[in-house]
């Protein structure tokens, strides 16, 4: 079986440190748990990190009421990555 981890189509969160033209360039994120689908990897600095020649993906899950959440791993084609009040959120999540 080949495993393989869902990208980041896209984030709106332009003031994260990994974000350059609305793309993630973490190498993996964790989308955490606090009552909705956070993104725990969310940093704010001036300084940019990642690595520019790859497109982030999804590390890890702890969203457990999403339908695409396998063993704490995200199981969607990819996921977006949208604003929610001061923080970023897995757009794509979707409740079991």
């Amino acid at each position: 079986m080949a495993i393989s981890m869902p990208k980041i189509l896209d984030c709106v969160v332009t003031d994260c440190s990994y974000n350059k033209n609305k793309e993630c360039h973490a190498m993996a994120i964790t989308v955490g748990s606090g009552g909705h689908p956070m993104c725990d990897t969310l940093f704010k600095s001036s300084q940019k990190g990642g690595f520019m020649e790859l497109i982030g993906s999804v590390g890890a899950c702890k969203e457990a009421d999403c339908k695409f959440n396998q063993a704490l791993e995200c199981s969607a084609p990819g996921i977006h990555v949208g604003l929610h009040a001061d923080h970023a959120d897995c757009s794509t999540f979707v409740s079991r």
